[in-house]
C-alpha cells in the first residue's frame, strides 16, 4: 500500500519546499475534509514553530472549503488535540507539528474519531483525493476553540493524589515546544519544585540542544540540583525520555518494562501484555516473559502500536524513542502521562528511579543513522544486503539486525544487538561501510 506523501507519523518535511507549504497543506485540508464526507468539526493544534502559523491557516482554508468546521486550539501538546478529539467527538483532529525535528521542519498528522491516528488505508484514501485545484480569493480561517488546555492539565493533573509531589525537585526539560504550559502546570499543581529548561520558545529553537533527543543538559542539571528525577519532552509532546537521581538517562524501554513489571506484581496489567515495536532491545521480552507476561512486536511507528494494542485489548505500548502509550488515559503516546505513571511506580514503592530501573537487563544494541539523498529500495543493494545476510546469520539465536529508511526523515536507520559490546560494535560498522560504500556516501 503506497502513500506519496504520509510517511510514518504524517506528512513531514523541510517548511517550504516541495511539501510542506502553504498550497500543499490547503490541498490536503481539502482532501481531509472531503474524506470525512464534508461535515463536522476537526480540531487544530500546532506547537510553537514559526510556520505552524501560516500552515494552520492554509489548512483552515482547505478544510472550510471542503465542508469542514476547523477550529483552532492553539499551541497544544499533540495528546491534548487527540483528547479533546475524544471528549468533544470531533469528527477529526490535527496537529501541525514535526515532532523532535529541528525547527525548519513541519509537518501534518490526523487523529480519527476517538482521537486515534488514522490508518495506513485511511492516509491512501485522503491523498486520493489530493487536487491541483487553487482556492483563490478564499480567506476563510478557523474559529477559535477553548478548554482543551485546562482539560488536558485537569486530567493529567488528576493522575496522582493531591500535593502528591510535595518535597519532589523535577527537572523538566519541555524542548521550547509545545508542553512549556501544561507540563509545568501539572507537576506545579501537584506541589513539585520545578527546574524548567528549553522553556522559553521563539518559533525557531524548538529542540535547538535541548527536548528528549538531546538529554545532556537535563542530566546534568539534575545532577546540580539533586533532583528526584528528570523529565524530557520532544517537541509536540507526545515522548518522554527520563533521567534518574544519578543523572543516567532512562529510553521508552526502561519506562515500559519499570510500567509492566509494576503492574504485572500487581495484577492489574491487562492480558499480562505490553506492545512494542521491532526496535525495542531484546531485554525487554526477557524481563517481562520471566514473571509470566508477554510481548507483543510491531512494525516502527506508536500508531502500529495502538492498532495492535486495541486488536489484543492490551492497555500498555510504545517505543523505544519514548512514545509511551496508557491506553487507559490517552489514545495516543504521551510524554507527560508516561512520567506521570512512573512517578506513580516511585510513590507506591518508596524506590528511586534507579532502582526501579535495574528490572531491565539491556542486550548488548547499537544504532546508527546515516542520512541519505534516495531512499533507494534495501533490497536493490546487493552489498548491503549481503552484509546484512552475513551479520544476521553470525547472530542467529543470540542477537538481530535491523536496517530500515526512517518515516519521517531522509535517513538509513541501522539497529545491531549481540552478545557483547565488540560483537555489536563490529557488526553495526561492517554494515555502515557498506552503506557508504554502495550509495556514495
Amino acid at each position: 500500500m503506497k502513500r506519496n506523501y504520509f510517511g510514518t507519523d504524517g506528512v513531514r518535511g523541510a517548511y517550504g519546499g516541495p511539501v510542506i507549504n502553504e498550497a500543499f497543506a490547503e490541498r490536503l485540508g481539502r482532501a481531509a475534509a472531503r474524506w470525512m464526507g464534508g461535515r463536522g468539526v476537526v480540531l487544530i493544534g500546532r506547537d510553537t514553530r514559526a510556520s505552524g502559523v501560516p500552515l494552520e491557516a492554509a489548512l483552515a482554508r482547505g478544510l472550510h472549503a471542503g465542508g469542514a468546521d476547523p477550529v483552532s486550539l492553539g499551541v497544544v501538546p499533540t495528546p491534548a488535540v487527540a483528547r479533546a478529539v475524544r471528549e468533544e467527538n470531533a469528527a477529526l483532529g490535527v496537529v501541525i507539528t514535526a515532532s523532535h525535528n529541528p525547527a525548519g521542519d513541519n509537518g501534518i498528522k490526523f487523529f480519527g474519531p476517538g482521537g486515534v491516528k488514522l490508518t495506513d488505508q485511511d492516509e491512501v484514501a485522503i491523498e486520493a483525493r489530493l487536487s491541483d485545484e487553487i482556492l483563490a480569493g478564499v480567506e476563510c480561517g478557523a474559529r477559535a476553540g477553548n478548554g482543551a488546555v485546562d482539560g488536558y492539565i485537569a486530567a493529567c493533573q488528576g493522575l496522582l493524589a493531591p500535593n502528591a509531589l510535595v518535597g519532589w525537585r523535577i527537572v523538566l526539560d519541555t524542548a521550547n515546544g509545545a508542553t512549556c504550559r501544561t507540563s509545568p502546570a501539572v507537576l506545579r499543581g501537584l506541589g513539585a519544585e520545578v527546574v524548567g529548561i528549553g522553556d522559553a520558545p521563539s518559533g525557531t529553537n524548538i529542540n535547538a540542544g535541548v527536548g528528549s533527543e538531546h538529554p545532556e543538559l537535563l542530566a546534568l542539571r539534575v545532577r546540580e540540583t539533586g533532583a528526584r528525577i528528570g523529565v524530557a519532552h520532544d517537541g509536540d509532546g507526545d515522548r518522554c525520555v527520563l533521567c534518574d537521581e544519578r543523572g543516567e538517562v532512562l529510553d521508552g524501554d526502561e519506562i515500559l518494562t519499570i510500567l509492566a513489571m509494576h503492574a504485572l506484581e500487581a495484577g492489574t496489567l491487562v492480558k499480562r501484555t505490553l506492545v512494542v515495536t521491532m526496535q525495542s532491545n531484546l531485554g525487554v521480552d526477557a524481563a517481562i516473559g520471566a514473571v509470566g507476561g508477554r510481548v507483543l512486536r510491531t512494525a516502527v511507528g506508536d500508531r502500529y502500536v495502538m492498532e495492535r494494542m486495541r486488536e489484543e485489548g492490551a492497555m500498555l505500548g510504545g517505543e523505544s524513542s519514548g512514545h509511551i502509550i496508557c491506553r487507559e488515559v490517552s489514545p495516543t503516546g504521551d510524554g507527560l502521562v508516561a512520567a506521570l505513571r512512573v512517578i506513580a511506580v516511585m510513590l507506591a514503592t518508596g524506590k528511586p528511579l534507579s532502582e526501579l530501573r535495574t528490572v531491565l537487563k539491556k542486550f548488548p544494541q547499537r544504532t546508527s543513522a546515516i542520512k541519505v539523498k534516495v531512499k533507494t529500495p534495501i533490497e536493490t543493494l546487493p552489498r548491503v544486503t549481503d552484509a546484512i545476510r552475513a551479520l544476521e546469520a553470525e547472530l542467529s539465536g543470540r542477537g538481530r539486525v535491523m536496517v530500515r529508511y526512517s518515516g519521517t526523515e531522509p535517513k538509513l536507520r541501522l539497529l545491531v544487538e549481540g552478545p557483547t559490546e565488540d560483537v555489536v560494535r563490529e557488526g553495526i560498522q561492517r554494515i555502515e561501510q557498506a552503506v557508504r560504500a554502495e550509495m556514495g556516501l
